[in-house]
């Protein structure tokens, strides 16, 4: 999978994982609570959520409360709140970020320029992939803590609710698409071939070169010596000398 595939494949990763985490923070799905009386009538569902609690009664009719106190929520739901809305704020910047530094885009002029911005989109996605996965995993905790304390009243025993499910698969989709989204980074060194990159240089082969005999056209003056080859000395027959010498 090339670049701009990996970019497009980790944005659309990231935006489901947002609308899932908008969702978890949005409906009163966070604990459920099932009570039925002494007959069918008296039955209810209690719906907790972080900004509001909802009551179904058995004949259908609900009714919702806005939590406008922040002090009547539970411990975890406080910073349930808080950690939410912070990493619904990562994860609107770092996907907007992708489209700034995305290859397909043209934003930046610099190649490396383009990768270090989705690397940091990439960052922050990641990090509200774990500011998600906090709240939901101490919620799910202490329902579940709640729920197997015998001390517990019957109708105070709460199970976990679909914010909760919907939170861990959000997560997840989020670690999937912040990865994704930093490893789709360029090569350190250019690489020729790669998007981005010119190509390999090509250079035209020339055969080496070849010497033959150079032909000189006659010359049609006469040729005349410049000087003489006459001995200034004339030269003269060494004397004889008698054989009785050497004897």
């Amino acid at each position: 999978m090339g670049r701009i595939g990996k970019e497009v494949a980790g944005q659309i990763i990231s935006f489901i994982g947002l609308i899932g985490v908008s969702v978890t923070c949005g409906i009163p799905l966070w604990r459920v609570t099932s009570f039925i009386g002494a007959n069918i009538v008296t039955g209810q569902i209690v719906w907790d959520g972080l900004w509001m609690n909802c009551v179904m009664q058995s004949t259908g009719q609900m009714q919702c409360r806005l939590n406008e106190s922040v002090q009547r929520l539970t411990p975890d739901l406080q910073s349930a709140r808080a950690l939410v809305i912070i990493s619904l704020v990562f994860g609107f910047i770092g996907f907007i970020l992708t489209f700034i530094g995305a290859k397909c885009t043209g934003c930046l002029k610099k190649d490396s320029s383009n990768a270090k911005v989705v690397i940091i989109s990439g960052c922050l996605i990641i990090v509200a992939a774990i500011l998600v996965l906090i709240p939901v995993c101490w919620s799910a905790a202490i329902t579940i803590t709640d729920f197997a304390n015998p001390l517990t009243i019957e109708t105070q025993r709460r199970e976990i609710g679909a914010s909760i499910y919907i939170g861990w698969a959000s997560a997840l989709l989020l670690l999937i698409g912040g990865i994704t989204l930093t490893t789709s980074c360029p090569p350190q060194k250019p690489v020729y071939g790669y998007p981005g990159y010119a190509p390999a240089p090509v250079y035209p082969y020339s055969a080496p070169p070849t010497y033959g005999p150079v032909y000189a056209p006659p010359s049609s003056q006469p040729y005349t010596a410049s000087g003489t080859y006459v001995p200034s000395k004339p030269y003269a027959a060494p004397n004889t000398y008698p054989a009785g010498q050497y004897l």
